[in-house]
């Protein structure tokens, strides 16, 4: 029997679950691009990484690329399955609004 889902309060702040959206369905993505898709500033994405990379839901590496250094993010394995949990209970919890 497996586990029920759990509604996780890490993910669940506005700006972390479009963060782990966004994430959930590629390998990476360059800093600039999750903050630009979210219309949010550095700071604001900073803080919500933070919290994320301390859960352990996110990894962050830092690489040249065109003569600047990067930050690409990606989901950890850890990350995956707590945004898969955390979006199941969603969807249950809807499920009862809807009854």
């Amino acid at each position: 029997m497996s586990a029920p889902p759990v509604f996780d309060t890490v993910i669940h702040a506005p700006g972390r679950l479009q963060i782990c959206a966004l994430l959930s369905g590629i390998d990476d993505a360059e800093f600039a691009m999750i903050r630009d898709r979210l219309e949010v500033s550095d700071s604001v994405l900073s803080k919500h990484l933070k919290q994320l990379e301390e859960a352990g839901y996110v990894a962050l590496r830092k690489a040249a690329s065109e003569g600047r250094q990067r930050t690409w993010l990606s989901l950890t394995s850890l990350g995956r399955k707590a945004f898969a949990s955390h979006v199941a209970e969603l969807t249950r919890l809807a499920g009862l609004a809807l009854n």
